[in-house]
């Protein structure tokens, strides 16, 4: 299993978040979860990282998706899916 430090900026109530999360959790990876609308800090953090105020940010090793992107998703964490 992948060691890299992965982070999820999202929110609750955004589906394609819940999906990402659910993607990682099935396949065994542990993650940071932010919630960019209780955390004002981790939001203008994932805005100056990914240039995006869109959620989910996916950040890995300092590699960044915005988004739910399943094939990069897979490639950056070497996931044969």
């Amino acid at each position: 299993m992948s060691k890299k430090k992965i982070k999820v900026y999202s929110t609750p109530i955004c589906p394609f978040c819940i999906t990402l999360k659910e993607f990682l959790k099935k396949r065994g990876f542990e993650f940071e979860d932010i919630n960019v609308i209780e955390n004002e800090k981790a939001k203008e953090e994932m805005i100056t990282k990914s240039g995006q105020t869109g959620v989910p940010v996916f950040e890995a090793d300092g590699e960044m998706i915005v988004g739910f992107d399943r094939k990069k998703i897979c490639k950056i964490l070497n996931i044969k899916d």
